[in-house]
């Protein structure tokens, strides 16, 4: 469907599509009612069909929209176009890169600086989590960096709206293999410490410039992060701290109680990581 030119909500003008996912196309929109520019994420067709889906896509979107904080994509408004059985999500329109096109064009980024951006996505989990909000797809993919290298994270709760029944459908993955909690893989119960997983992989990745675990197969990766244990960063680079190898370690433990049971410690070691590099104050 051509959305260009056309107004949505009365109020919301599609200027260009900006991104493409697995689950919606993204827009660069003007509302005009505040003469802004938005962000609007609109749900393929495909999903438009699963009524199940839509009543949780609504619940989840409206909750995600009460989280305020500076490390979160603000909601500003979710819609339904009857005649075009069209629904959308209006979002704060973010300028920058996502830390998957930063880690792919750079490669491996300096550990101080993961660690900066590690705490921001940290702490916009910790705003969520004491919220009753689980995010379940923590992934450099959704995470944007802007031009003031402050991280915000984009898509709080969206995922949890997916239902068994879409995935069978559609033959959709939530998220990302690479970035899935054990219990996610094993399609067990997630919780705020499957974000906390998800992160340490992130981590993982911005400062080893790869992910932990790969595969041929989506099944073969899963099972790695059920079954397999990752090189330690230090193991890999003995210029990255111990004390930050360790804390990434203890996110990505395969027990969830043996994580880290809040965002909010997390980012305690994080900062003690920059202050006390090589202090031994990490319990595995």
């Amino acid at each position: 469907m051509n959305l260009k030119r056309k107004i949505i909500g009365n109020r919301y003008e599609i200027l260009k599509e900006c991104g493409n996912g697995g689950m919606a196309t993204v827009y660069k929109a003007k509302d005009h009612v505040l003469n802004r520019a938005v962000a609007v994420k609109v749900l393929r067709d495909e999903y438009t069909t699963d009524a199940d889906f839509i009543k949780r896509f609504n619940t989840e979107a409206q909750s995600a929209a009460s989280l305020q904080h500076p490390n979160i994509v603000s909601i500003y408004d979710v819609g339904h176009e009857e005649d075009t059985n069209l629904y959308y999500i209006v979002m704060e329109l973010v300028k920058g890169k996502t830390l998957k096109e930063i880690i792919n064009k750079e490669g491996p980024l300096s550990w101080k600086w993961s660690v900066n951006i590690a705490m921001q996505i940290a702490s916009a989990l910790s705003e969520a989590h004491k919220n009753g909000i689980v995010h379940r797809d923590i992934k450099p993919h959704n995470i944007i960096i802007t031009e003031d290298g402050v991280a915000k994270v984009a898509d709080f709760g969206i995922a949890k709206a997916v239902s068994n029944s879409t995935i069978t459908a559609f033959g959709t993955t939530i998220g990302s293999v690479h970035y899935f909690s054990p219990e996610q893989a094993k399609g067990g119960i997630t919780d705020a410490k499957s974000d906390i997983y998800s992160l340490g992989v992130t981590i993982y990745e911005m400062i080893a410039g790869r992910v932990p675990f790969e595969g041929e197969s989506t099944v073969s990766v899963a099972l790695a992060h059920i079954q397999d244990e990752a090189a330690t960063l230090h193991e890999l680079d003995h210029d990255i701290p111990m004390s930050l190898s360790k804390i990434v370690q203890k996110c990505m433990q395969k027990k969830p109680d043996m994580r880290y049971m809040t965002a909010a410690s997390l980012i305690s070691d994080l900062k003690r990581a920059i202050s006390e590099p090589d202090g031994n104050y990490v319990k595995l």
